[in-house]
């Protein structure tokens, strides 16, 4: 295909009238996708747990375009009360939602847990994209066609979901070991959730995306062994030389997002080298995340640790 054929944003058709929420859309891809759905007239909710880094992407994107609708959401999503106050907040505003954006995620982080006692990256990048799905699926179900977008990485083949020890309370702790299975687990969530909307009979669908790489401030941290300090260090060194901008990395979640040819279940991700750059192609993945075993495992240990059930779920339970 020719670079004139390549899609871009260019592509979306004018989303007057559409209402889409991004999670961590004030940096990065999130903000990149923020400011071109806004741009093309959607209404756009930034859930961010920082509000001042919140309100000042929103002014960078009114900048650009002073007429750009956009809203800001607190959401924390290491605290599942934070989860549930702001999905509670936007259903007592709205009845209806087009497009659900899981982009926010955390990469390489230290050890550590959530307010809930997750380990931080599985707990912020899984779990708490998990309920808040659950909590806004009313919303969405009630619009047709609606949306649900999740951010996965190229990461996600090193994962492995670990159902004895998810949260590293027995194994030793690697953060690129445990950054791998919470992408992996976000693959595996997208696929699922499909089969479970597409079960249930409803006009909503899931897909997921990897942005490929791109130059953006994911990834900040740099510590542990020191094989994994030499790959962190090689990353931040290359990432700036080889990395795609925040844009063009958001192209796979806008494509996900508003294209026609987007069918439930698929995933999008860069045509480039090793998917590491280019337009929004279908994207190689895993054996793994492609297991319907891990997937019930994945989403009946879910529900159970976030307490979240989803509503087709308890509808098909009455049918």
């Amino acid at each position: 295909m020719s670079n004139k054929n390549k899609w871009s944003e260019d592509n979306i058709p004018n989303q007057a009238g559409k209402r889409f929420l991004i999670t961590g859309a004030n940096s990065g891809i999130g903000l990149a996708a923020a400011k071109v759905l806004a741009a093309k007239g959607a209404h756009v909710i930034l859930a961010c747990r920082n509000e001042t880094k919140a309100l000042q992407a929103m002014a960078t994107i009114r900048q650009a375009h002073p007429k750009a609708s956009l809203q800001f959401l607190a959401l924390d999503l290491g605290s599942l009360d934070s989860v549930r106050a702001m999905a509670q907040d936007f259903l007592e505003q709205y009845d209806r939602l087009d497009g659900l954006i899981n982009n926010a995620g955390v990469m390489w982080l230290p050890k550590g847990t959530t307010r809930d006692g997750f380990e931080s990256q599985i707990g912020i990048n899984h779990f708490g994209h998990f309920a808040l799905t659950g909590l806004l699926l009313p919303a969405l179900l009630k619009q047709p066609g609606s949306r649900i977008v999740t951010v996965s990485s190229i990461a996600h083949r090193a994962g492995n979901l670990n159902f004895d020890d998810l949260f590293f309370e027995r194994r030793a702790y690697g953060k690129h070991k445990a950054y791998g299975q919470s992408k992996l687990a976000n693959l595996v969530f997208a696929r699922e959730l499909e089969r479970r909307l597409n079960r249930a009979g409803t006009q909503t669908i899931s897909v997921a995306v990897h942005p490929g790489v791109s130059n953006t401030s994911l990834g900040q941290y740099r510590t542990e062994t020191p094989t994994s300090r030499i790959v962190s260090s090689l990353a931040h060194l290359l990432t700036p030389v080889l990395g795609q901008s925040a844009l063009k990395g958001a192209l796979p979640t806008l494509y996900a997002a508003t294209a026609d040819a987007v069918q439930g279940g698929d995933y999008i991700g860069p045509d480039g080298f090793y998917e590491a750059f280019g337009s929004p192609a279908p994207a190689a993945s895993t054996r793994r995340s492609r297991n319907p075993e891990i997937a019930r495992t994945l989403w009946e240990v879910s529900e159970q640790l976030t307490g979240v059930v989803y509503p087709f779920e308890s509808q098909q339970a009455v049918a």
